[in-house]
C-alpha cells in the first residue's frame, strides 16, 4: 500500500498545484487534518484546516495572499502508512509581486488510502525527526 500513498500524495500535489481543488480533494480523507506552514511564514498564527471544507478554506486564504504557488517536492521517504516528502514552496506574493522560494517538508499520514493528516516543516529535519527518523 505504501507505495500507492507516495503517488497519492503527488497526485494531490499535482491537482493543488493545477488549482484543481476536487482532484486535491479526492486523494484526502473526509476527516483531514492540515497544518500549513505558510501562515507562520507569512507572520501570522499556526493554522489546522479540518475536513474538506477546512481545506478548501486554506486553499482559498492562501490564494488571497499569492498570484503564484507551487509545491514542489523531491525527495520521498515511504514509511508504509505515512510519508515524508522535502522540497520546496515556490510563490508570488499577490501584493507585492515579490517571487520567494522556500523549503518546505511535508509529514503525511495515511488512512484507508486517503491522506488523513499533512503537517508542513520549513526544516526537513523536524519532519524527519517527526517521522520518528534520524538523519
Amino acid at each position: 500500500m505504501s507505495d500507492e500513498n507516495v503517488e497519492a500524495f503527488k497526485r494531490g500535489v499535482d491537482a493543488y498545484n493545477r488549482r484543481d481543488v476536487e482532484a486535491l480533494l479526492e486523494e484526502l480523507h473526509p476527516q483531514v487534518e492540515w497544518r500549513p506552514l505558510l501562515p507562520v511564514l507569512l507572520g501570522g498564527k499556526a493554522a489546522v484546516y479540518r475536513g474538506h471544507e477546512g481545506a478548501r478554506q486554506g486553499i482559498r486564504e492562501l490564494e488571497e495572499a499569492f498570484t503564484e504557488l507551487r509545491a514542489e517536492p523531491l525527495e520521498f521517504r515511504d514509511l508504509g502508512e505515512r510519508v515524508v516528502a522535502i522540497g520546496h514552496l515556490h510563490g508570488r506574493g499577490k501584493g507585492s509581486g515579490v517571487e520567494t522560494e522556500s523549503p518546505n517538508a511535508w509529514l503525511v499520514d495515511f488512512e484507508d488510502g486517503k491522506v488523513v493528516r499533512i503537517r508542513e516543516y520549513l526544516d526537513p529535519d523536524e519532519a524527519l525527526e517527526a517521522a520518528g527518523l534520524r538523519e
